[in-house]
């Protein structure tokens, strides 16, 4: 009987941490933040305000259906997993490396530059390389310290100074490079061995939707699964 009654006491017990602990998660949500290029921004959702946004309400109809914040890839996420918004750092047209289109000084908008600039997050989510891919920007070779200047110029070079800086920047941050679909092999594969080589999970992302180069309203609903499917890991 005392056994019993001891093991009903102990059970309830154990149900009342469960809960108190579902609680406190309910109510301290786990905050994001993100580096991106056009594909995650919306205009006045960026930070800091200067950074150019590609999807806005004035966008024409032939370039985007995507013509509210609540259709992007990342408020979905955030508004459907419980986390909260800290900083979307993300700049239409930037590149990881600081050579952009046309073979211009991209080094104000650059993933390198930005990527100091996140806040304090729990999660950062890296999206990025597309335009490097597009822009023809130069591939160059790995390099794992004592990065200069003039190689940060180029994709490998640029890609692992970051990945270096980030994981010492933000300890016990969990991170997740997204890496988009039709890209340049050469950049897909770089991507991959740099990831692993720091640590850093990634996703694929496969048949992506599109209109103009950028994900239309199913495209931004393909890309929230499948981050949420890789976080979910």
């Amino acid at each position: 009987m005392k056994a019993n009654i001891i093991r009903r006491i102990a059970a309830v017990a154990v149900a009342a941490i469960i809960s108190a602990g579902s609680l406190v998660s309910a109510q301290n949500p786990k905050s994001v933040s993100i580096l991106g290029d056009s594909y995650s921004t919306y205009e006045n959702f960026v930070e800091p305000k200067s950074n150019i946004s590609w999807y806005r309400k004035d966008r024409k109809k032939e370039s985007t259906d995507v013509r509210e914040v609540e259709k992007t890839w990342w408020h979905q996420l955030i508004t459907e997993n419980g986390y909260k918004l800290d900083r979307n750092n993300s700049y239409s047209g930037s590149t990881v490396c600081t050579t952009g289109y046309g073979k211009n000084d991209y080094t104000d908008r650059a993933f390198i530059t930005r990527m100091d600039n996140l806040g304090n997050p729990d999660i950062i989510l890296i999206f990025g390389a597309t335009n490097d891919s597009w822009a023809d920007s130069p591939i160059g070779e790995f390099v794992w310290s004592g990065w200069t200047k003039e190689q940060l110029k180029s994709f490998r070079p640029a890609l692992t100074y970051m990945l270096s800086y980030m994981t010492d920047r933000y300890p016990n941050t969990e991170m997740l490079y997204i890496i988009n679909d039709g890209l340049k092999p050469e950049i897909t594969t770089s991507i991959v061995e740099a990831c692993d080589h720091y640590g850093v999970p990634y996703v694929q992302l496969k048949d992506i939707d599109k209109t103009d180069g950028h994900p239309n309203i199913h495209g931004m609903r393909q890309i929230t699964d499948q981050v949420a499917a890789a976080l979910a890991k």
